[in-house]
């Protein structure tokens, strides 16, 4: 994970900003970085073990692993295929399978659709909503705004790294100026 160049990562009171990715992780932060970075020479099945790496609580391991096959039953079906041979769609299953196999309270998500056929996309913001209603937060950064905000609580408009606007995601989504100037819709809806 990024360390940031200005203000401070807080979870649960603690200040974690300068914290190895190993702490965050132990502590339930995990993150789906951008185009899934897989370890493509590496099976399906030992990608997703090293989600669990830092992990000790076999039982727990085992019923993630089952989480996972559950959302994502292609994956089981690929297990001992490498990964780097799998569609973009599938990968992506991989890599937030992985993110999951830590056991995360907080998932980060960077552009999750990106590189998904359409028809995925919808299906993918769908196990994201599942995996939310679940109990873990989930903070996505996102340029299809109209569907990461479907599913959000709350969202963040970013221009040039700062912070523009800031509301619900209903409110976002109502918002005709927003609609307009980051949506690309005409403000005649």
């Amino acid at each position: 994970m990024v360390t940031p160049t200005t203000g401070d990562v807080v979870l649960d009171g603690e200040i974690v900003t300068h914290r190895s990715t190993s702490y965050r992780v132990e502590r339930g932060v995990t993150m789906v970085p951008e185009n899934r970075r897989l370890f493509k020479r590496l099976s399906v099945r030992e990608n997703l073990e090293l989600g669990a790496y830092l992990r000790t609580d076999r039982d727990g391991i085992a019923n993630d692993l089952e989480r996972v096959f559950e959302m994502f039953p292609r994956v089981k079906e690929r297990l001992n295929q490498k990964s780097g041979t799998l569609s973009g769609g599938e990968q992506q299953m991989v890599a937030v399978g992985r993110a999951l196999m830590s056991n995360p309270r907080i998932l980060l998500m960077d552009e999750p659709s990106m590189g998904l056929a359409p028809a995925l996309v919808q299906t993918n913001f769908e196990l994201i909503q599942q995996i939310h209603e679940e109990g873990v937060a989930i903070f996505i950064v996102e340029q299809n705004a109209n569907m990461a905000l479907s599913i959000a609580d709350r969202g963040w408009v970013l221009q040039t790294g700062k912070v523009v606007l800031d509301d619900s995601a209903e409110a976002l989504l109502a918002n005709p100026e927003l609609r307009a100037s980051y949506l690309g819709e005409s403000g005649n809806r």
